[in-house]
């Protein structure tokens, strides 16, 4: 075990780390978006500038792919399957806000929590993950799994006492705020919010089976912004037909637009996409509950939130799932490391056998 260990930390730690940041900057961005649309920006409107500042960005991306890795030029085959990456994604995205419209942000927060299930089941069918209940592996990631999603529920819906006091509350009664019209609202709003999470496990699936089919990784991602641009700015004109909404003020706004088109749209995607080629979805995946406890740290280190014994225990135990996943997912590299330096010792060995063998006979 400690061999295996030393793998993990030798081989897994940059992109484990890597992949957090990604998780911290996807919060920092969610807040940024959330004070620019109470200065009247439209989700559309976002969608459009943010994707567009992105595309900008990796526009060489195409030919810089081509020349430095010899790669063949993107054919019919591969830009039909980006393009239904496209869609899915602005899909997806367009069912979370519309579901959490219809509900609210904790009960989406919830549901997300399932991603994991999601992409271990797929990825499981489309044999991306191997399944031997025989393997110490696959029974840590399956537990791993399950333990990290109920954590997940635990520093969602669980409150609990409070254990650190900071600013008191300016208005307590916000939480009693009616969190939907009607029951069917809300009904409506967990359908939408579990689509969106079934089509984000197609959608990491779907990249995986690009990727390895055309690792150029900055061109996948650079059409697959250009798409969803597109379709932002289509739906936009339809759902935004005043000018005035697309005018940006150089605000918080601004920078919104700036920091998701660069660290989230860009930077965010193409290291997905890096992690999604090494390791799989299932990898990527786990670390959506991750998002909660940076959340609660990022809120009490520089908003000042109280903390709670429910997100304490949440964190732990979403930190003890992922762990056992990941020793999951190194053990399995393990073992196929293993066998490929075994299968190349025996190629090796093996002309020269059959030479020995040779040279007797002829004697």
């Amino acid at each position: 075990m400690a061999g295996d260990e030393r793998h993990f930390c030798s081989k897994d730690v940059l992109l484990i780390a890597t992949l957090v940041a990604m998780q911290c900057v996807t919060v920092g961005i969610n807040t940024l978006y959330k004070a620019a649309t109470l200065q009247g920006m439209k989700y559309h409107v976002f969608m459009v500038y943010c994707y567009g500042v992105a595309t900008f960005i990796l526009l060489p991306a195409p030919f810089f792919s081509y020349r430095s890795r010899m790669l063949p030029p993107v054919n019919f085959s591969i830009l039909s399957k980006i393009i239904l990456l496209g869609i899915i994604g602005f899909v997806a995205m367009t069912m979370g806000l519309s579901g959490i419209n219809y509900s609210s942000p904790t009960l989406a927060s919830a549901i997300s929590n399932l991603l994991p299930a999601f992409t271990f089941i797929l990825a499981v069918i489309f044999r991306m993950e191997t399944l031997s209940f025989s393997k110490n592996s696959t029974r840590a990631k399956i537990l791993g799994t399950i333990v990290s999603i109920t954590g997940a529920f635990v520093g969602t819906l669980y409150k609990g006492p409070q254990l650190i006091w900071s600013l008191p509350p300016l208005h307590s009664h916000s939480r009693s705020v009616s969190i939907g019209s009607s029951q069917d609202d809300w009904v409506l709003g967990g359908l939408l919010l579990s689509a969106e999470n079934i089509l984000l496990t197609y959608f990491y699936i779907l990249q995986t089976q690009i990727l390895k089919e055309y690792p150029a990784k900055l061109t996948v991602v650079f059409f697959y912004d250009l798409v969803v641009c597109i379709l932002s700015a289509i739906t936009g004109c339809f759902t935004e037909p005043d000018s005035s909404a697309w005018k940006i003020k150089p605000d918080i706004t601004l920078v919104t637009i700036l920091c998701a088109g660069v660290f989230g749209s860009c930077l965010n995607n193409s290291i997905h996409s890096w992690a999604l080629h090494l390791k799989g979805p299932l990898f990527v995946a786990m670390f959506k509950p991750l998002s909660i406890a940076i959340a609660v740290v990022m809120g009490i280190i520089f908003l000042g939130d109280n903390l709670y014994l429910g997100s304490v225990v949440g964190a732990t135990v979403i930190s003890i799932g992922f762990y056992m996943v990941m020793w999951g997912k190194a053990r399995e590299d393990t073992m196929i490391d293993e066998v490929i330096i075994l299968d190349s010792s025996l190629t090796t060995r093996l002309p020269l056998l059959l030479y020995k063998d040779e040279d007797m006979a002829s004697r």
